[in-house]
């Protein structure tokens, strides 16, 4: 017996041609490309601080804040990236399946390679430790250049940024 009968399959077809799909060839562009705010390019001596309080993969959040933090360093600024609570998932160099490195699905290595450009480029990791033991995350998994640090840390990192005159960029996932 068929899946589907006559009228069902003769509305299946009618709901298909109603709307050509794709409407757009591929490469159309659908969105304007004004930049209203100019580039800011950091004066000497200015800092950007990226708290990253979220979840590795279960949302945005991490991976575009660490873009972020990406893009300040390479205007100049002195940027720092900040992982803790549950951000500090972000920074464990055994993330991979089935083995270390790989990527079980396109873009799982995505923020390691981000953080790892970031490092590369000049910009500074730190992670908190307190946040690695909520989610039994071994200090010696961190990715190489990522500085742990004590939880206390994470306050008066904030306030000595913020002393500085810092770009503070605080992200934080529910």
């Amino acid at each position: 017996m068929a899946l589907f009968d006559d009228q069902i399959l003769a509305n299946i077809e009618t709901s298909r041609n109603e709307i050509p799909h794709p409407s757009l060839s591929k490469g159309s562009s659908i969105y304007g490309s004004t930049k209203i705010f100019p580039d800011i390019q950091a004066e000497p001596g200015q800092s950007y601080l990226t708290l990253v309080h979220g979840i590795a993969h279960e949302s945005s959040v991490s991976f575009v804040a660490c873009l972020q933090a990406l893009r300040a360093l390479r205007k100049g600024f002195d940027s720092v990236l900040y992982f803790y609570g549950p951000g500090a998932m972000n920074v464990i160099a055994t993330r991979g399946f089935p083995t270390t490195g790989d990527s079980a699905f396109p873009g799982e290595q995505n923020i390691n390679d981000t953080v790892a450009t970031f490092l590369k480029e000049g910009g500074t990791a730190f992670v908190c430790r307190f946040g690695l033991s909520l989610h039994g995350l071994r200090e010696e998994d961190v990715m190489e250049g990522v500085i742990p640090c004590h939880p206390l840390d994470v306050q008066d990192a904030l306030i000595y940024f913020a002393n500085k005159g810092a770009v503070i960029n605080s992200t934080y996932m529910v």
